[in-house]
């Protein structure tokens, strides 16, 4: 299937498009009907973009920035940038608007490709304090004052491709392994986005190196709806046309079911909030069903857990077990498969941790979630788990070529051509970050991990999160936050008690479900703010918290929870824009809340 290994993303492309010339490489939706783009139509596209982009001035190392919602012409873009030599900078399109003004400014972008008129509207007042330095913008779709589409942009190129066939080829090649390819601020909990400079070689590692983890090939079809502003999503699209794997994209995230349906994706990557809505639904509309059907429901999840346990421990399922999971399997697990386009060999989760009760219960489905680690700094995948070898609540091993350790206090390492060439401007934060010692240079991640005896990997936490308690105790809250998003009521979870007596919960929890549960509990309840207070709802939650956390040490178990009635989001400001939990913002915000969690002289310890 290879042409030779590619040493740089403009290789990887050109060899995919080569490979498949008359052969659909992308499909999305448009006025209701999926289109297609062949190989020989994908190429043609990216090259107009290249040599419309040289035409303009946009010399090699040049950064170019693509602020918009994920798209073929996202991609195309992108492709085009780094056949012309530039640099992508990708800003996601819910960026807080001074933000988006410190990352063209701080990157001194020469052009903004940007969505829509309603997307430049609303970062307008961060183009106008650059003033004079403010890029040139090019809109994928419509028409802005001062402003071209990239159709009429790209024809540029297509007017020069046709006096100089050999230009694009010329540009192309000249791209080397360690040339800057991308610049990927990280949105950051606190302070201003640091830019990730990743070259040519730390991404094509990491996209053929998780190619031949995972292993798709050409028979694959992979449905496309997360951020390709994030450099998960950007990465495995890298890595499918590699693998000459079909690239569907999804009209948004609105759309993803029906998508599903209509695509019959056999991959898709998502992130563990889509696993725990995906759940929550079906057990809100398993509760809606007749006692019989309720029955059968939670007998299948039973069974279904306990075979994928046994899966999971690497022991036979005793067959009259295998049965009883066959038959449930057709009569409730089908349907789940189904809704999902019927033919998923696998989703890939990264992002955040994924609770080991839902990768046991999806596993039970016959849709195996395998879990991932990575880190914008590290191109992104360091390890993941495989299909037919899967451990639920670890992240798999490290994907060939790369080098982890664990340092003396618990801290993961890793080490490889994955690694960021550095932070821009930055080399004080790129030194605390990559430090050599006498077996190497290492990355420091940040967070705290551990190696089972068959080389698979665990995150426990981030280090800087951990909770030390008012008596010294350390807690590592995402590993009991994991363990309560597990619970089928819960959308978000949030552990708290740095320098308290012991950890409590902030829970949002999906009040269209919750609803339902206090309907069969006859309480007179509808309203948010009633459910979220109601003394029967709180001890519900409270008794899911104790079953999940039970395993846990005294030390570390939730003594208190409250309700939220608001979910975290990116513009209530409690999530960055790749979805992690600001911590500090949302004790901030909640702090008379936390504090009421604590009353004053109680007997409580930890």
């Amino acid at each position: 299937m290879q042409n030779g290994s590619p040493r740089t993303l403009n290789e990887l492309i050109m060899q995919s498009t080569a490979r498949r010339t008359n052969k659909v490489v992308m499909r999305f939706k448009r006025d209701k009907v999926w289109q297609d783009i062949t190989g020989a139509q994908l190429i043609e596209r990216i090259r107009n973009v290249a040599l419309a982009l040289q035409s303009c001035g946009v010399q090699p190392g040049d950064r170019v920035s693509i602020l918009a919602e994920s798209c073929p012409e996202w991609s195309i873009t992108d492709y085009g940038i780094l056949a012309s030599g530039g640099v992508t900078v990708p800003i996601y399109p819910t960026q807080a608007v001074d933000q988006v003004a410190y990352i063209l400014k701080n990157c001194g972008a020469k052009l903004l490709f940007v969505s829509n008129q309603k997307l430049l509207r609303r970062v307008q007042s961060a183009l106008d304090s650059l003033k004079g330095d403010a890029p040139q913008v090019i809109l994928f779709d419509g028409k802005g004052e001062d402003c071209e589409t990239l159709d009429s942009f790209a024809m540029k190129g297509a007017n020069l491709a046709t006096g100089n066939s050999d230009l694009f080829q010329l540009l192309v090649r000249q791209a080397q392994p360690d040339d800057l390819a991308t610049i990927i601020y990280t949105s950051g909990t606190t302070g201003e986005p640091k830019g990730v400079m990743l070259t040519h070689r730390n991404l094509v590692f990491d996209a053929v190196g998780s190619g031949k983890h995972l292993g798709p090939d050409i028979n694959d079809v992979f449905l496309s709806f997360l951020p390709l502003s994030h450099v998960f999503e950007r990465t495995v699209l890298y890595l499918l046309m590699h693998c000459d794997v079909q690239i569907c994209f999804a009209r948004g995230i609105e759309t993803v079911a029906e998508d599903m349906k209509e695509i019959h994706p056999t991959i898709v990557t998502a992130v563990p909030r889509l696993f725990e809505k995906i759940y929550a639904t079906i057990n809100k509309r398993a509760a809606e069903q007749s006692p019989m059907k309720q029955k059968l429901f939670h007998r299948a999840i039973k069974v279904g857990r306990e075979v994928a346990s046994l899966k999971d421990q690497r022991r036979s399922v005793p067959f009259t077990l295998a049965m009883q999971h066959k038959v449930l399997d057709g009569l409730v697990f089908s349907k789940w498969r189904e809704a999902v386009g019927g033919k998923i060999r696998f989703f890939v989760s990264g992002g955040a941790a994924l609770p080991k009760e839902l990768g046991l219960v999806f596993s039970a489905a016959g849709i195996p979630i395998l879990q991932g680690y990575g880190l914008t700094e590290t191109s992104p995948v360091v390890a993941c788990n495989k299909p037919g070898n899967n451990r639920f609540g670890t992240i798999g091993e490290p994907i060939e070529g790369v080098k982890v350790k664990i340092a003396e206090d618990g801290e993961l390492l890793v080490q490889g051509d994955l690694v960021m060439k550095g932070y821009y401007k930055l080399p004080e934060a790129t030194a605390e970050m990559i430090k050599e010692y006498p077996d190497g240079i290492w990355l420091h991640t940040g967070d705290i991990g551990e190696m089972d005896a068959e080389g698979f990997l665990k995150i426990t936490d981030r280090k800087k999160d951990l909770i030390k308690t008012n008596l010294g105790k350390y807690i590592a809250p995402q590993q009991i936050e994991n363990l309560i998003g597990g619970i089928p009521l819960v959308e978000q979870v949030i552990i708290i008690g740095n320098q308290r007596k012991y950890p409590s919960a902030l829970i949002v929890p999906n009040f269209d479900a919750l609803k339902t549960y206090a309907s069969s509990l006859s309480l007179d309840t509808k309203d948010k703010i009633s459910l979220a207070k109601h003394p029967r709802i709180i001890e519900f939650f409270k008794k899911k918290v104790d079953e999940v956390t039970k395993e846990l040490a005294p030390h570390e178990k939730v003594k208190r929870l409250a309700l939220l009635t608001e979910e975290f989001t990116i513009d209530g400001g409690e999530l960055t824009p790749s979805l992690k939990i600001r911590r500090k913002f949302v004790e901030d915000k909640y702090r008379d809340l936390i504090d009421s969690l604590y009353p004053k002289n109680e007997g409580l310890d930890g």
